[in-house]
């Protein structure tokens, strides 16, 4: 070992600390943290999740009641009368003046992350620098500044852009990304980890080709800085937060997974994205030996599911997770996999079986000793399952506390319907999105 270079990072470490008056680099402000986060999950946790599935599914039935379209084909390609059919783009997209009023995108998320806000409640902050070039010190008018502001902030771009991260972009509580009006890529260097964070919001970016980065010295807070290890290559990385909502993103081809949610994180909703080019798409918890995750309650709904796509699409451990109304037309090896005894409800969604006889089965449970499986919540409702696709079920059929209250999702027929335009939207000022 160089203890040279060693004594050279530990003094500009602390010159650099010096220069921020409240900054602390130590293992106890992690604990403190880990721990603050955690209390902060239990405390919006849904005592009765049936009871979130039911209203989400009420209000994807009123988003469609009128509606007798039958066209097909993905938002990229539609060139018609703007159309939303799904409830959360119903709520906002098909208005021309959705620039003057971006901010009533946050009244508009359904499912486990119904109460995320973002940055309703702060100024907007323009970025108009792509670059990143201090993770300690960010220049004013690049993302990496905007995310560590310690207040709300609703967060825009002044015009196109590929932001490529020297580090991870550590977003802290209370920030919407909102690309609308632009194109945004986060791309070719590292990932989004929302740290020790609530109420977060990231819309309509597109985020590829994320590739590790070696860590170093980062501010993760306006008041706090650390040495990180290397990272894994995420596209957006979940860790000790709750109340987050991403929507509307296409990714692709990161080095490890697109979104991983771990540590206790909930109150999450994954909703309108465009997943293609990719071996690990999704993984909720990242150990079996971590229970806290039983808390862990995500709605995954209205996604695309498309081509180059091979696992876990997601795979859970512990927690709920309500997977409704999205569209699996690929998958190499299976789509919905977990282990550590998760409980799944898949509904109206629609599966579309590769090719390769082997690769039917849509469910696959990981690390499972005997019939141990058998007892874990994992049902199908209302799903279509197209070229031979199967879904294994186990456990007692899914809990309603009264049937009559019980709001069946809308069958997986109409699935085309409500993710045809999943993904990065190409929004104009003055015209619907």
């Amino acid at each position: 070992m160089d203890f040279t270079k060693v004594i050279l990072v530990a003094l500009v470490a602390a010159a650099i600390q010096a220069s921020y008056a409240n900054t602390v680099v130590d293992e106890e402000w992690w604990k403190a943290q880990t721990e603050e986060a955690y209390n902060a999950s239990l405390a919006v946790v849904h005592p009765d999740p049936e009871d979130e599935v039911s209203s989400f599914n009420y209000h994807v039935h009123l988003a469609l009641e009128g509606s007798n379209s039958t066209r097909r084909g993905l938002g990229r390609s539609y060139r018609g009368q703007c159309r939303a059919q799904n409830p959360i783009d119903r709520c906002w997209r098909c208005r021309g003046n959705w620039a003057q009023e971006r901010k009533r995108l946050a009244d508009c998320v359904k499912g486990f992350g119904r109460r995320t806000i973002g940055g309703k409640n702060g100024d907007y902050y323009v970025v108009t620098d792509p670059s990143d070039n201090d993770l300690v010190t960010p220049k004013p008018g690049t993302i990496r500044h905007a995310v560590l502001q310690p207040r709300p902030l609703w967060i825009i771009f002044a015009h196109d852009m590929i932001i490529k991260l020297r580090g991870e972009l550590i977003v802290t509580s209370d920030k919407t990304i909102d690309g609308r009006g632009v194109k945004v890529e986060i791309a070719y260097g590292s990932g989004i980890t929302i740290q020790f964070a609530s109420n977060i919001i990231i819309h309509n970016i597109k985020i590829h080709d994320i590739v590790p980065s070696s860590g170093g010295l980062i501010r993760d807070t306006w008041q706090h800085m650390g040495l990180r290890g290397a990272d894994d290559g995420d596209g957006i990385t979940i860790f000790a937060s709750h109340k987050i909502w991403i929507d509307h993103l296409s990714m692709w081809n990161c080095r490890d997974g697109l979104i991983d949610a771990v540590s206790a994180s909930t109150a999450i909703t994954v909703s309108n994205c465009h997943f293609t080019r990719h071996n690990d798409v999704m993984l909720f918890g990242a150990s079996d030996l971590d229970p806290r995750d039983k808390i862990m309650q995500v709605t995954i709904a209205f996604n695309h599911f498309g081509k180059g796509l091979i696992q876990r699409m997601p795979r859970c451990r512990f927690g709920f997770f309500h997977v409704v109304n999205n569209d699996y037309t690929h998958w190499e090896m299976y789509a919905i996999g977990g282990t550590s005894h998760p409980t799944i409800i898949s509904q109206g969604n629609r599966f579309i079986a590769p090719p390769d006889p082997k690769a039917k089965q849509i469910t696959n449970r990981n690390n499972v000793v005997g019939n141990a499986w058998k007892q874990w919540i994992w049902r199908s409702e209302d799903d279509l399952m197209l070229n031979g696709a199967y879904f294994v079920e186990s456990g007692v059929p899914f809990k309603r506390r009264a049937d009559r209250d019980f709001i069946r999702a809308k069958h997986g027929s109409y699935v085309r319907r409500l993710t045809r335009f999943a993904g990065f939207l190409k929004c104009y000022v003055g015209r619907p999105c």
